[in-house]
């Protein structure tokens, strides 16, 4: 029987050892957050130091559930991944999950696409995830356990405008997720990947981000609005949405859950 200390359990991740990539703000800063919340250590890394403080300062002052640390990382170097996998394994000893959610956009029709934007884009959202895959799986395989959660796209289920090389990225994500689980599941070692749908965050405002970075509420309106129509849910996402998502699938509550992709997209693929 199922009881109030077995679904929380299912659930809770104290003791256990994370590293959430694009850390700083958006996606990857709420689920810093909510990792740590239900206790994990959280290595909050991001390419951007200061960000990265913010992220773990805020954590560590909460004085609730876990606790973070700060490193600043660019994944697109594999170096600098490894180093941080290597920070959490060398003070705790393991590594029970990886979150690699840094991730950029570049904007524009696939036929004026450049190779120095391609590269941009495949350097962070494919290769970087891939980075992360890499260092963390070999110590998961190593210590016969430990979930990897890759951050997709709702772009990569269904094409849009202005976004291929993004969704390019991001479809790859998908097949990476589903190649690495097939090769690592016998060693205890879960992959799984969420695909997003639409969710205002720093990446996202750049809609409706003025030259001088301040927000145009009007334009954020006008961007949103049709974004919340256009799901059956009738609203756009949260950044909480998402993060929950990746509590599920980092946690024992998904144990028989790999190679698969959950999408939180308010219904707009389904």
């Amino acid at each position: 029987m199922e009881t109030t200390d077995s679904v929380r359990n299912a659930f809770d991740l104290t003791g256990r050892v994370a590293v959430v990539t694009g850390a700083g703000s958006g996606i990857g800063r709420t689920t810093a957050e909510v990792l740590a919340a239900v206790g994990a250590t959280v290595y909050c890394a991001d390419v951007r130091r200061d960000a990265a403080k913010e992220t773990a300062a805020a954590i560590n002052a909460e004085q609730a559930g876990g606790t973070a640390v700060a490193a600043t990382v660019d994944v697109s170097d594999a170096g600098q991944v490894s180093a941080v996998v290597g920070q959490a394994v060398d003070t705790h000893g393991h590594l029970d999950v990886m979150c690699n959610i840094a991730g950029t956009m570049v904007d524009g029709p696939i036929l004026d696409l450049s190779a120095a934007d391609l590269d941009t884009v495949l350097s962070v959202n494919l290769k970087g995830v891939l980075h992360g895959c890499q260092a963390a799986g070999r110590v998961m395989v190593a210590q016969g356990g430990g979930s990897i959660v890759n951050m997709s796209s709702t772009a990569a289920l269904a094409p849009a405008d202005n976004v291929g090389a993004y969704a390019i990225t991001k479809a790859g994500v998908l097949q990476l997720t589903r190649t690495l689980a097939l090769e690592v599941g016998r060693k205890g070692v879960r992959v799984n990947a969420v695909a997003p749908g639409f969710v205002p965050t720093n990446m996202t405002s750049r809609y409706y981000r003025r030259p001088d970075g301040t927000i145009d509420e009007d334009m954020m309106e006008a961007v949103l609005k049709p974004m919340a129509k256009f799901a059956p849910l009738r609203r756009v996402g949260a950044t909480t949405d998402i993060a929950y998502c990746v509590l599920y699938l980092a946690s024992d509550a998904s144990s028989f859950v790999t190679g698969q992709c959950l999408s939180p997209n308010g219904g707009m693929t389904m």
